[in-house]
C-alpha cells in the first residue's frame, strides 16, 4: 500500500455490511487473515449481484479475481457485524481494480484495506475480454 491517509467510512459511497462467523476465529482470538480475502470477494461480488451487475449462474461475461493485497490495521474479532467500503481505484478495458476497507461497529477508521482486481473472461473461452458497458456504467459511480 502507500503512505497515503488511510480512508475513513465516509470515503465510500457503498458499505455492505457482512457478519463474522465462528468458523472465521482462529486459535488466537481474532478473525484469521484468509477470511479478510474472502470478505472483499463477498463484498464486491455480492454488490455485483445486488445491482445486476452479475448473474452467477447466467452472466457471458464475469470477473475473475487476478491479484489481491491486504493491509491490516487493527483485529476483527466474532461476533462483529463489520462493514466493507467499496471504490473502483481503476476501470481498464479489460479489469477493474476495487478498492476495499473493513470497518469495526462505529469506528471511522478502517480494520483492514484491501486491493482486488478483476479481469473479466468469456464464461465459455475464459479468454479475457472488455468489461462489458452496463457493468462500466455500474462502476463509474464508485470511481475515486
Amino acid at each position: 500500500m502507500t503512505d497515503a491517509p488511510l480512508p475513513q467510512r465516509g470515503d465510500f459511497s457503498v458499505l455492505r455490511p457482512i457478519p463474522t462467523r465462528w468458523m472465521d476465529v482462529d486459535v488466537y482470538g481474532h478473525v484469521n487473515n484468509v477470511e479478510y480475502y474472502s470478505y472483499f470477494d463477498t463484498a464486491v461480488n455480492g454488490w455485483l449481484v445486488e445491482t445486476g451487475l452479475l448473474d452467477p449462474e447466467t452472466s457471458p461475461v464475469f470477473g475473475v479475481v487476478a491479484e489481491t493485497q491486504c493491509q491490516f490495521l487493527a483485529e476483527l474479532k466474532f461476533p462483529e457485524i463489520i462493514e466493507a467500503g467499496i471504490s473502483v481505484t481503476r476501470l481498464g478495458s479489460k479489469s477493474v481494480t476495487y478498492r476495499i476497507a473493513l470497518f469495526k461497529p462505529g469506528r471511522a477508521n478502517p480494520a483492514a484495506l484491501g486491493r482486488f482486481v478483476h479481469v473479466y473472461v468469456d464464461r465459455a473461452t475464459r479468454q479475457s475480454v472488455p468489461v462489458p458497458a452496463t457493468v462500466r456504467a455500474g462502476l463509474e459511480p464508485l470511481i475515486r
